[in-house]
């Protein structure tokens, strides 16, 4: 062997032992740093509801199906119907999104015939459950992402089980692709369809709206807010690697004063593509609308998040890229993904046992 030779493999030896060490301080630095654990808080189970913008819509629908037993009602903002892209991307971005002669919706027929196989296969709750439920539609007339028809399908798909009243669609012909708030000072007009997606239209409080109609009559939103918004581990909840399922490390829970002494209601909210915490910081957790409400009304909102995901991670069955952070509806995260089997479904479900769990009986 030469001394360039022994040299160079000196060199590659000892690249391999800083690259080792350098991982090892980085594992080790964000264990340090990892947010705390999210807490047990005794958390009522009964009148467990769910909303979502946009991929969190299809999401929101997504988890009221599967665990229908549990959940009471779901908030869909640009969301369509449940297991419209059977597993594929191209049905996702065409059909489920902007339909036409040549990506036609699938039929309320085949719609319903799809969900209840899976029921039939207990890979979802039976669809008796939704019989009891409420939900609260919207679409913008100038959203382009998601058009009108596909929420309409939605809506006929509930019908299949719900009472008209139990069904509330709102639509905006001046609204674009987004979460309508008051809460953000200053939102983006009606119309836009840009970051951080979060609109004013007029008066619309979508988040004030989604509650009372999903859990009845409230108490007026705080003007002066008095609880926690924690960031917490989302990590314990997630079986195998997070960037395998699409999630993030951490996520957020906003917790009253009133619900560390007394058992609260939950309510999820499912963030857009693009609007994840990696992307666009605590906006929609702030300014999604929920929070003011959930502080008057002995409501904890649970805030899941997603991450951007580029290509392929290791040990995934999945080549598909996610770099908007959009939830998976399309099966990104694997194909049992809108089951109670799927990785993120399994994720939220753990975090509401969690919370739903007394403190004294917590163990981690």
């Amino acid at each position: 062997m030469t001394t360039a030779t022994t040299a160079t493999t000196v060199l590659r030896r000892l690249s391999a032992i800083v690259a080792a060490l350098l991982l090892t301080f980085s594992l080790s630095l964000h264990s340090v740093c990892a947010a705390p654990a999210l807490p047990a808080l005794g958390a009522e189970l009964r009148d467990l509801t769910v909303s979502g913008v946009s991929s969190g819509a299809y999401m929101a629908v997504q988890f009221q199906v599967a665990h229908s037993r549990l959940v009471r009602g779901a908030g869909v903002i640009a969301g369509g119907p449940y297991y419209c892209a059977e597993g594929s991307m191209r049905l996702a971005l065409s059909r489920c999104m902007a339909p036409s002669s040549w990506a036609e919706l699938p039929s309320v027929q085949e719609l319903r015939g799809q969900a209840e196989a899976l029921a039939k296969a207990d890979r979802i709750d039976p669809l008796d459950n939704l019989r009891d439920d409420k939900v609260w539609l919207f679409s913008g007339g100038k959203d382009t992402i998601v058009a009108t028809a596909v929420v309409q399908r939605l809506a006929e798909f509930y019908a299949q089980w719900m009472a008209a009243a139990a069904i509330r669609f709102v639509k905006l012909p001046d609204a674009g692709h987004a979460m309508i708030s008051l809460a953000a000072p200053e939102a983006n007009a009606c119309s836009s369809e840009e970051s951080p997606f979060i609109n004013r239209c007029g008066d619309l409080d979508a988040a004030g709206e989604i509650l009372a109609h999903l859990l009845g009559p409230l108490q007026p939103a705080a003007t002066k807010m008095n609880g926690e918004l924690l960031s917490f581990d989302q990590r314990p909840f997630i079986q195998g690697k997070a960037i395998d399922a699409g999630l993030a490390d951490d996520a957020y829970a906003y917790v009253p004063q009133t619900c560390r002494r007394e058992a609260c209601r939950i309510h999820v909210a499912f963030h857009g593509c693009r609007q994840s915490a990696t992307q666009i910081g605590r906006l929609f957790v702030d300014l999604a609308g929920y929070n003011a409400w959930a502080d008057s009304n002995r409501l904890i909102v649970l805030y899941p998040q997603t991450v951007p995901r580029y290509g392929a991670a290791m040990g995934s069955w999945s080549w598909l890229n996610n770099p908007f952070a959009c939830w998976d509806w399309w099966g990104y995260s694997g194909s049992a993904y809108h089951t109670r089997d799927g990785l993120q479904i399994k994720a939220v479900r753990a975090m509401i046992e969690r919370l739903a769990t007394p403190a004294d009986q917590a163990q981690r």
